[in-house]
């Protein structure tokens, strides 16, 4: 049965146009298929879902067009996370980010495509930062656990919110490693929010739809008013089936659906579910 709560957002999603009207980075490993906002909302629909943030994918580098685009059709039911190049990007190009529904920037040290502004996050953090900050909004940062956890003394002392992504890539740590205790340390400082998103990316397969419970309720108990959820949908294949910029790979076949029905039955509670899927999501994303 749904969970009765006013607003329900999918706070990971990716929009893709034909490689035709929205080109993809030279150096991408795969190409891309398309994932239209029509079929998101179709998707969403089923489950209550009516709000969205888009997160620009690896494979569009800076060029955001595809995202802005997108949100222009979600008209106002969408937010953005734009990737740029800190030291291109102009003040007045960041102040029309915003005005289209961009809340965040994202740095993503995860995908074999590298990312602007330099592959380490010292290189990248603090200057998507201050570009941030002059809108208030925050810095998603993509990374494996042992590639994000030398630098959380870095996002501990960030002026801006900090969004970690898909659990913090935890692989097959467990909350109670040392690193996951780090991983829960982290996640426990006021300014750092976690996306519940992609169970599908750690230790139990690549079409895994079962979150791990143990790690949901360790992050809740850390965070329980900054962990929001997403389905990574169209859910991109695995770095292992990229197989080169001219070989379209499929997304991996999960069910929409089902991710959100087994999210919802992983939370303790109908509140959780209303606070991760909705109140937390309003105010990090201003719906």
């Amino acid at each position: 049965m749904p969970v009765p709560f006013l607003m329900r957002c999918d706070c990971h999603v990716h929009i893709v146009g034909s490689i035709q009207d929205y080109p993809q980075v030279p150096d991408r490993t795969y190409l891309a298929g398309v994932a239209s906002v029509a079929a998101l909302k179709e998707l969403g629909a089923t489950r209550g879902i009516d709000r969205f943030v888009i997160v620009q994918p690896s494979f569009y580098g800076v060029d955001n067009a595809m995202t802005l685009d997108a949100l222009e059709e979600f008209d106002g039911h969408g937010r953005g996370v734009a990737v740029i190049d800190p030291a291109k990007t102009s003040p007045d190009t960041l102040a029309m980010f915003h005005d289209c529904g961009v809340r965040g920037l994202r740095i993503n040290l995860y995908s074999p495509i590298k990312p602007p502004g330099g592959d380490t996050l010292e290189a990248a953090f603090a200057a998507n930062a201050a570009a941030a900050r002059q809108h208030g909004w925050h810095v998603q940062v993509i990374a494996p656990l042992p590639n994000l956890l030398p630098h959380a003394d870095l996002l501990a002392k960030s002026s801006v919110p900090v969004v970690i992504d898909h659990y913090g890539l935890y692989g097959d740590k467990r909350p109670d490693s040392a690193e996951g205790r780090r991983l829960l340390d982290l996640a426990g400082l006021p300014h750092v929010w976690v996306k519940l998103s992609a169970p599908y990316r750690h230790d139990r397969g690549p079409l895994n739809m079962v979150p791990d419970r143990e790690w949901i309720a360790a992050l809740l108990a850390a965070a329980p008013d900054r962990c929001v959820w997403g389905s990574d949908w169209p859910h991109p294949p695995p770095h292992d089936a990229q197989k080169g910029a001219d070989r379209e790979a499929p997304y991996r076949a999960l069910s929409y659906q089902t991710l959100v029905d087994e999210f919802l039955a992983a939370l303790r509670s109908e509140e959780s579910a209303g606070r991760v899927m909705g109140e937390n999501a309003a105010r990090l994303y201003g719906f």
